[in-house]
């Protein structure tokens, strides 16, 4: 079968996925500087949602709580944060300076994260998936 051109670049990226099974096998496929940020976005959205599970789900690190509450990723140039679309959509604003997407935003390598910004995030998802699942 033929994948047409315009297609290949989302093959691609589903070839190379990863294939780890725990957040630390993923995080440890990094190099140092990926993996420091990685762990950091890690204890941070652990403190900001104690009672949240780890996991793997897309091919990349989890928090579920009363579902899927935040994912996290390393890249080349920086690391990905996707709190679902409400949460980039209700911290618009504060996210202005980062690049971000529906339910995406990039945090460049080698600049400090927004710490404070990313606690509030989470909060809020704990919070929004509490609320649902109360529903």
């Amino acid at each position: 079968m033929r994948i047409p051109e315009r297609h290949r670049k989302d093959v691609n990226n589903i070839a190379s996925r990863s294939t780890a099974s725990s957040i630390d096998e993923y995080i440890a496929g990094f190099p140092a500087e990926t993996r420091k940020m990685l762990e950091e976005l890690r204890v941070l959205i652990k403190a900001s949602a104690p009672g949240a599970t780890e996991t793997i789900s897309y091919a990349i690190p989890t928090f579920d709580l009363n579902g899927h509450l935040v994912h996290f990723a390393g890249y080349e140039k920086h690391v990905g944060f996707y709190p679902t679309g409400s949460g980039v959509e209700t911290f618009k604003e504060e996210l202005r300076p980062y690049k971000s997407g529906r339910g995406s935003v990039q945090f460049p390598l080698g600049q400090p994260m927004p710490t404070g910004l990313i606690r509030q995030i989470v909060e809020f998802r704990v919070s929004e998936n509490a609320r649902r699942s109360k529903k």
